[in-house]
């Protein structure tokens, strides 16, 4: 089995509440890993976690209204601080990059809210791609249920109607081509729309 040699954080963020944010703190230090919180020159905070060997991980966190956005870019060797920094990723539902290196290649993932969406391998011959998100039950009832596509065919039934109308009162076989020309577009939609 390939041992990572490194995992590293390309633009991640994640959000908590305050009682969130309070547990966090609360169970991040362990016998492997402490924390300390700076105040930085703007009003916003940095979370520190540090591992007893000197590797630190720096969050930057903003407070909007009770919600603290977390922002972390950062290459991590220590498992224990690895181990830290990815429960807390998965725990608060992070989006962004997450690279695990391994020697002679790298596993890309890209998480949206915690779940995972793309899984690629980056090796010195290029990318493939590993895994691929499909659409879960929930957002495929929620497609199922828009009325996008219904709006927009009336919309579209609206606008024949008014061209046959103009047709009708057409003076010249000009006129009549160029709005049998608009009708013929709105069919050809119409008849994608409602397939």
């Amino acid at each position: 089995m390939a041992q990572r040699l490194a995992t590293e954080y390309v633009n991640a963020t994640l959000q908590m509440t305050e009682f969130q944010m309070n547990q966090f703190l609360l169970t991040a230090d362990t016998c492997y890993i402490s924390h300390r919180v700076k105040v930085a020159g703007g009003g916003e905070q940095v979370i520190v976690l540090e591992e007893a060997g000197g590797e630190e991980v720096r969050l930057t966190v903003e407070n909007k209204r009770g919600i603290y956005t977390c922002s972390l870019s950062c290459r991590v060797v220590n498992s224990h601080l690895n181990n830290a920094v990815r429960k807390l990723f998965v725990t608060y539902k992070g989006t962004g990059t997450v690279n695990r290196i391994y020697k002679g290649f790298t596993m890309v993932y890209y998480y949206e809210r915690g779940s995972v969406r793309r899984i690629s391998e980056l090796t010195d011959s290029g990318s493939k791609l590993i895994y691929q998100h499909k659409h879960s039950l929930s957002e495929i009832i929620n497609v199922y249920k828009s009325d996008a596509v219904e709006r927009e065919i009336t919309e579209l039934r609206r606008k024949a109607d008014r061209l046959l109308d103009l047709r009708n009162d057409a003076q010249s076989v000009e006129e009549c081509s160029e709005i049998d020309k608009e009708l013929a577009a709105i069919a050809k939609v119409m008849f994608f729309l409602e397939a």
